[in-house]
């Protein structure tokens, strides 16, 4: 039988860091407000000439040196991104790889938000079991930046930019193979957190008005208390589906919006703090990259072992969740 198994992890961040001080000369806030209310202390902010496709080609790229394959021996690569490089095509998948020198393989992305990681690793799983695919790309790129009004106190204070990527591959090895995933979404949730324009469904009758609505906009106290519920829910039902104790996951790695949200659900899980993997602190928000670059994180300090249980949790617009149960099985 052929199984999925999660090879190796890459990340990028672009150089520039924007501080809760910078922030606090832009809009009225303080470095004290912005920590208490998110535990966020910075984030990294594109360069005007760097694209979501350039985040995510170089993610890839270490992604793939650290898998041990030959860049073409990739038959796919999907990217979750809400900040593409075009609206609505081409897809920010096909022009990365090109990027990447990738030829006549299929390229496509998806937008699930902050929890986009999740629903192409999903994709990723199916296209393997299935014999359709053997090594996938999967990536989550950001450039919030280019969506983020910064004016508006309320959503500028946690986003940023970056990258992480995985390859993803076939393999006979049942102990490799990545468990189970869940995802799920509730559209009735949609206005909790959206970019309302460039879509069909909003007209708008004046410039200012379109431009303003193509920035994000969240009502986020309803969003914090949705999320918490729902993340909390979805972790211990894929826990009890698959029979594993808490105690048994070396590293749970929600997605990195807000550091109370983080930690209710850590405490309604009882995970010890060990367990948990914490970025947002110097990265903020950065939606379906968060995941791809906390793994990275932990990988690069040496934390990360081979066979180790990893938890993936997120939450996202749409609203959009889901979990999953993924060992650590690089090929070295």
């Amino acid at each position: 039988m052929t199984y999925a198994a999660f090879r190796s992890i890459g990340a990028y961040v672009p150089e520039k860091i924007l501080s809760n001080e910078d922030l606090s000369k832009m809009v009225d806030t303080s470095d004290e407000w912005i920590t208490k209310r998110t535990g966020i202390k910075e984030r990294r902010i594109a360069a005007k000439n760097e694209h979501t496709s350039d985040l995510g080609m170089k993610a890839a790229e270490l992604a793939i040196k650290r898998s041990g394959l030959d860049k073409d021996e990739i038959d796919m690569v999907v990217c979750a991104t809400i900040s593409p490089d075009y609206f609505c095509m081409p897809s920010t998948a096909a022009i990365i790889s090109t990027k990447l020198g990738l030829k006549n393989i299929t390229a496509f992305d998806i937008s699930a938000a902050c929890t986009g990681f999740i629903y192409i690793l999903s994709i990723a799983k199916a296209f393997i079991e299935s014999g359709m695919k053997k090594n996938i790309l999967i990536i989550g790129a950001e450039k919030l930046s280019s969506i983020t009004d910064y004016s508006d106190r309320s959503t500028c204070i946690l986003f940023g930019d970056g990258a992480g990527a995985a390859i993803i591959s076939a393999t006979d090895n049942k102990d490799e193979a990545i468990i189970d995933i869940h995802t799920g979404a509730d559209g009735k949730y949609a206005d909790l957190l959206m970019t309302p324009n460039g879509g069909s469904g909003s007209a708008h009758d004046a410039i200012d008005q379109e431009t303003a609505s193509c920035f994000m906009q969240m009502k986020g106290n309803e969003t914090f208390k949705v999320a918490v519920r729902t993340l909390t829910k979805d972790v211990v039902e894929i826990l009890n589906k698959n029979n594993i104790e808490n105690k048994s996951i070396k590293h749970f790695i929600p997605h990195q919006a807000n550091y109370r949200i983080i930690k209710a659900v850590g405490d309604a899980l009882k995970l010890k703090d060990e367990q948990v993997v914490l970025t947002v602190e110097k990265y903020g928000n950065t939606s379906s990259a968060s995941i791809p670059m906390a793994i990275n994180d932990i990988y690069e300090q040496g934390t990360l072992k081979k066979c180790e249980l990893m938890l993936f949790d997120a939450f996202g617009g749409g609203l959009t969740w889901g979990s999953a149960l993924v060992p650590f099985a690089p090929i070295k």
